[in-house]
C-alpha cells in the first residue's frame, strides 16, 4: 500500500480540481498515437489515425480520450485504494482487450506533458514529483493482472 501524506493529497486534489478533461483527455490519448504510432493497433475502429491532424480531429479519440480521463478521477477519489478500484479496467485490458501494459505508462507519459503545457510554471517539480507518483500507482494497479 502506498503512503499519501497530506500535502501529497491536497497537491493531488488541486490538480485534478484544475483539469479540463474535454481538453487534456483528448490531447493526452492525441499524443500517444501520436508519438508512438504502434499503440494504434488497438484503435482500429477508430477510423483514420494516418497522421497527426487526422488523430487530433478525430471524435472517436477525443471521446476515449475523456473516458480514459475520467477513469482517473477513480484513483484520485480512492488514492487508499487504487489497486482494488482498477481490478476490473486491468482484467479487461489485460483478458480482452490484451493492451501492452506499458502503454499505460506511456499514457501516464503523455498526460504528464499535456497538464505541465497546460498548466505551465504552476507544475512545478515537487508538483509534478507527486503527480508522477500517482501516476505511478494507476500504472501499476492497471499492470497488476498481467504479472
Amino acid at each position: 500500500m502506498v503512503e499519501w501524506s497530506d500535502s501529497e493529497r491536497k497537491t493531488i486534489a488541486s490538480v485534478w480540481g484544475k483539469i479540463n478533461v474535454g481538453e487534456i483527455g483528448p490531447q493526452s490519448l492525441a499524443r500517444v498515437l501520436v508519438v508512438y504510432p504502434w499503440t494504434q493497433r488497438y484503435f482500429g475502429t477508430f477510423g483514420d489515425l494516418s497522421n497527426a491532424a487526422a488523430i487530433l480531429g478525430n471524435p472517436k479519440v477525443a471521446a476515449h480520450g475523456k473516458t480514459v480521463l475520467n477513469a482517473l478521477e477513480k484513483a484520485v477519489k480512492n488514492m487508499d485504494n487504487i489497486k482494488s478500484s482498477y481490478s476490473q479496467l486491468s482484467q479487461l485490458h489485460c483478458e480482452k482487450l490484451n493492451v501492452d501494459p506499458d502503454n499505460f505508462r506511456l499514457l501516464a507519459d503523455c498526460l504528464t506533458i499535456v497538464i505541465a503545457t497546460a498548466f505551465g510554471p504552476a507544475f512545478t517539480p515537487a508538483v509534478q514529483a507527486t503527480w508522477q507518483k500517482l501516476l505511478s500507482v494507476v500504472v501499476s494497479a492497471l499492470s497488476s493482472r498481467y504479472f
